[in-house]
């Protein structure tokens, strides 16, 4: 219930300061898991996709946001959840799964951090171990803005990619981080 009026809210609100055109929505499952990874340039992104994405997601958060209760108890009740990056975070890593197990939607920057630019190198394994791990498809989405008062966010949904069905068996380390930096080729290709 608190997630969808805060949806509904933000919805509203970001039509009126921003010029948001989102393209590609039929490629959004309509029920089942699934690993949504986007780029990720402001702390606007997450608010601006949940808004406008027609499924609820499940983010993963920097354990930092959840350090003042005043934060932590409002994301828990949007289903954000936190994340060590500092270390693996066996916890976090558990509840995304729990997150794909329940059909849901998990919402991951595969980068970790805010990046201004594309780098392959960026692309953390976890993403593509958690996809394959939950046999859970990816939908790669790529947000552009400048987020500046009536300026326009363009929000591209891509294709879903099986990486589990086409990557069966046990990987290597190298293979994750070979996939993850697969995926995050594909979000920034949908920017051109």
């Amino acid at each position: 219930m608190f997630y969808t009026v805060v949806k509904t809210i933000a919805f509203v609100l970001f039509k009126i300061i921003f010029r948001v055109r989102v393209s590609g929505a039929i490629n959004v499952p309509a029920e089942g898991r699934l690993v949504l990874c986007a780029n990720h340039m402001s702390n606007w992104d997450p608010i601006v996709l949940a808004a406008f994405f027609p499924r609820k997601i499940a983010w993963m958060g920097k354990k930092e946001l959840f350090e003042k209760k005043i934060m932590a108890i409002p994301l828990s009740w949007l289903g954000v959840f936190p994340v060590d990056r500092q270390i693996a975070d066996i916890s976090a890593v558990k509840t995304a799964l729990r997150i794909l197990k329940d059909e849901r939607v998990l919402g991951i920057f595969p980068e970790g951090t805010r990046v201004k630019e594309y780098n392959p190198d960026n692309a953390k394994a976890g993403v593509a171990l958690l996809a394959i791990k939950a046999k859970a498809p990816v939908l790669p989405v790529f947000i552009s803005s400048t987020y500046k008062l009536f300026s326009p966010v363009e929000i591209i949904i891509g294709s879903p990619e099986d990486y589990a069905a086409s990557n069966p068996g046990k990987l290597e380390n190298e293979k994750y981080t070979e996939l993850s930096q697969d995926i995050l080729t594909r979000i920034y290709t949908l920017g051109g």
